[in-house]
């Protein structure tokens, strides 16, 4: 995929999806900005992206501060001079699934924050930039649950439709600007998310796999590969699509 050279930053890149993108991209000889609330995880991401012989670098930064948001941006164009690829993967789920009803404030104030908010501020100063330099391209990691209901998880069923509003809201705004703006929306993938949800219910593993035509969960590499190609020159006709990766569960 044609993504060399180019500068790219994702965050929540310390682990699942957002670190095996980080990977995907440096595999393919691009330059990778790591960046995550946890900077241990990022410093692991980067030293196994430079074992493989792949370019990449450190910035923390939690995405519901707008102020973190902003040095990653300059930062980044700082060290590298631009900004060709921003990934907004950083997300976080509630610490309880509850009906509306019983819905925490914290879970809601929180998801939001990070999955909606945080998603703002990368698109909102991203942008900035690749208006000045004439080009670039962004794709954000939505979900299923920002296309389908999700029962107990209204926060993040909230954020999620919302991140595909977003990115077709944005993609209009500047399609005229040589700047792209994509989705993917991931199903049940193995991540730190599914991890504690299925920490807490067990039992979740069978139903969930007997929703999904595949039987099986995604890997975060398969999401990895649907990033970097939507990042690459080789779709430079596709702005504004949600690209569902969910092992046909959304049939």
């Amino acid at each position: 995929m044609q993504v060399k050279d180019k500068i790219v930053i994702v965050t929540g890149a310390g682990s699942g999806i957002g670190a095996a993108t980080a990977k995907h991209f440096a595999k393919h000889h691009a330059t990778v900005i790591v960046s995550d609330i946890k900077e241990e995880k990022a410093k692991t991401t980067v030293e196994q992206i430079k074992q493989e012989g792949g370019k990449a670098v450190v910035i923390t930064a939690n995405v519901a501060k707008y102020e973190d948001v902003e040095q990653l941006i300059s930062e980044t164009v700082s060290q590298f001079g631009q900004l060709d690829v921003i990934v907004n993967n950083a997300g976080i789920g509630p610490r309880n699934m509850s009906k509306t009803a019983e819905y925490t404030l914290e879970d809601w104030d929180s998801v939001i924050a990070v999955n909606q908010t945080g998603v703002f501020y990368c698109m909102k100063l991203a942008l900035q930039q690749m208006m000045k330099q004439g080009s670039g391209n962004i794709v954000n990691i939505a979900s299923l649950a920002g296309l389908k209901a999700s029962l107990n998880n209204l926060s993040y069923c909230a954020s999620k439709f919302a991140v595909v509003g977003m990115t077709k809201s944005a993609a209009l705004e500047y399609a005229t600007k040589n700047i792209r703006i994509n989705a993917v929306c991931p199903g049940y993938t193995e991540s730190a998310l599914l991890s504690k949800l299925l920490s807490v219910r067990p039992d979740m593993d069978d139903m969930l796999k007997s929703v999904i035509p595949m039987k099986r969960y995604g890997q975060a590499e398969e999401i990895a590969e649907a990033v970097v190609w939507l990042a690459s020159e080789n779709t430079k006709f596709i702005t504004g699509q949600t690209i569902t990766l969910d092992g046909g569960t959304s049939l």
